[in-house]
């Protein structure tokens, strides 16, 4: 049920609710189209900081039980483009509203004697992705931000064991042997010779000797080994693709412009 143009008057103090019937805020008054002077906007405090207000269209509004709902969601409202609470809407407002609500906006030329491009002070764009804000696209690109993370490349480590080598090394050694000497009586020996008895048994020994080689092992440090870690650095090319906005004219765009 559309609302009538007799009861608008009455909706104000009234709560505005979206199309799910969420709370938007409340009616603060209507607003009428200079050129028409019908109502044309709502507007709604919706609780946001700052005395301004956020209008929606008329245009589609009805009545559900003692609440205005309109086809809208809060969020649409909430974020569309503020416009001073002075009792107009200016033709540059309106037009920012009629883009923001997806709305198509008069080309006819206004009373005020504006440009047939739009009741605005210029040409009104849209964003076909969602809401608009401004009268102005935004180009954007993507940046390579490079950096470095350290990450485990391979591990290095010392073992140590024992092995087992044949060494040779060369030692003299004395060995003693048995040699007869015979020497003849003289008077130098004949005292010597004569003083046992004439003729007797009798034995001479003698000890002999050798060395041998004897091996002993002593464990002797030579060399302490660790491992140490070093840092080269070198240069390396990193490529990625990113993504650049372009914005080309199309239509009635004079050249060079």
């Amino acid at each position: 049920m559309t609302v009538k143009q007799s009861e608008l008057a009455g909706w104000i103090g009234h709560t505005l609710v979206d199309d799910h019937g969420d709370k938007i805020g409340k009616i603060t008054d209507l607003y009428a189209d200079e050129a028409t002077g019908e109502p044309e906007w709502i507007a709604v405090k919706t609780g946001r900081i700052g005395s301004k207000l956020n209008f929606v269209p008329l245009a589609g509004a009805e009545p559900s039980g003692d609440d205005l709902q309109v086809p809208y969601d809060s969020d649409m409202v909430k974020h569309a483009p503020e416009a001073d609470p002075d009792g107009r809407l200016s033709q540059e407002e309106e037009a920012r509203l009629y883009g923001h609500y997806g709305m198509t906006y008069s080309t006819e030329r206004s009373p005020s004697g504006l440009p047939e491009t739009g009741r605005a002070g210029g040409p009104v764009g849209r964003d076909t992705s969602g809401p608009t804000t401004d009268d102005a696209m935004t180009r954007s690109e993507e940046e390579l931000r490079v950096g470095r993370e350290s990450k485990e490349t391979g591990r290095a480590r010392l073992h140590k064991y024992v092995v087992t080598e044949e060494e040779t090394r060369t030692v003299p050694v004395t060995k003693e042997k048995v040699r007869v000497e015979r020497e003849p009586i003289t008077d130098a020996n004949a005292d010597r010779a004569m003083a046992g008895p004439d003729i007797s048994d009798e034995e001479h020994e003698v000890v002999l000797h050798e060395e041998r080689p004897v091996v002993g092992k002593e464990t002797v440090p030579k060399e302490r080994v660790r491992l140490a870690r070093e840092s080269e650095t070198e240069e390396r090319e990193i490529t990625e693709e990113v993504r650049k906005e372009r914005i080309e004219e199309e239509g009635d765009v004079p050249p060079g412009r």
